[in-house]
């Protein structure tokens, strides 16, 4: 694991969609990268949402909303031409979530700024994903911020499979610039033939993947059926944990920030596995991405990664 500075709070960065998710219930604040920001603020990190919106109603109650939480609102760009991001959301009878991203929105056109380059130098690790790096602003900044970062801030590539937002380039791009790729099996299924890499299994193919790009770890998820954990010396497979789905919109998000905390304090991966499968599990049984904190759940969690 990772031999770093280990400081009260780390300062983990979600870079990339913030929007509302627009579910037969009603409207859920997400964006895999807002998403993961939140739950490292509630693993008692410095959670920042790097991510723009429009300056509209939407745009507002956004800003209020990530503010409610607990999380600076700083890294978050107004946007005076583009409205706020939003996704349609359909939900299944396991849970797992339909997606229609709508486009033309914020998000799509992040601005590399003097405020981000501020945080960007003083991150401690951050998470970007496919879908922010598809329009030429978003690109330019996204990347920028990775240029920016310094050389021992740990890097996470979360693989986000939607629609056309993703071409062989761009995840090639992607995986060169990482430490850590995490991705769920579908997903990995998808990636490997992309890159003329082979595999047998979810195991092999995740060697292979992180052989090819010299990556530190490589996460697969396996919804119900828990997660793998690949290095260069082990492998930790987890059986997941039992629970009652009502959508898994955010558990994977959870999951990433999980990872990145227990990573950045050097927390053996056992441990990581659990504390992060506990955690993505409590967040598929709630409603919508960033649901209100359960004490109970994340002081168990954060037991896990700070015990001696």
């Amino acid at each position: 694991m990772r031999n770093a500075e280990i400081k009260d709070r780390q300062v983990i960065v979600g870079l990339g969609e913030l929007l509302w998710d627009m579910l037969p219930s009603g409207p859920q604040l997400g964006g895999a990268t807002a998403n993961f920001a939140y739950f490292a603020s509630l693993l008692g990190e410095e959670g920042i949402v790097a991510s723009r919106v429009g300056r509209d109603d939407l745009g507002d109650r956004a800003v209020d909303r990530i503010a409610g939480l607990g999380l600076a609102t700083d890294a978050i760009q107004r946007d005076e031409v583009y409205p706020t991001g939003t996704v349609d959301v359909a939900i299944g009878p396991d849970g797992q979530p339909d997606f229609v991203i709508n486009g033309g929105v914020a998000w799509e056109h992040m601005a590399w700024t003097p405020g981000w380059s501020a945080l960007a130098k003083r991150a401690d690790a951050v998470c970007f994903g496919t879908v922010s790096r598809h329009e030429a602003g978003s690109i330019s900044a996204v990347t920028a911020f990775l240029e920016a970062l310094r050389p021992s801030a740990l890097r996470i590539f979360d693989v986000n499979l939607r629609q056309d937002r993703y071409s062989l380039a761009l995840l090639h791009d992607s995986f060169q610039r990482v430490h850590i790729v995490k991705l769920n099996d579908e997903e990995l299924r998808a990636v490997c033939p992309l890159l003329d890499l082979g595999g047998e299994d979810l195991e092999s193919m995740a060697r292979q993947l992180r052989e090819a790009y010299a990556l530190k770890l490589v996460c697969v998820t396996r919804g119900a059926e828990g997660s793998l954990l690949v290095t260069a010396s082990e492998t930790v497979s987890h059986p997941g944990v039992p629970v009652e789905v009502v959508d898994t919109i955010g558990a994977g998000d959870a999951f990433t920030a999980v990872l990145a905390s227990g990573y950045l304090r050097g927390v053996p991966l056992e441990r990581v596995s659990e504390a992060a499968n506990r955690l993505g599990a409590w967040v598929a049984s709630q409603t919508g991405a960033m649901p209100a904190a359960d004490e109970a759940v994340c002081s168990a969690v954060r037991n896990i990664l700070r015990e001696a």
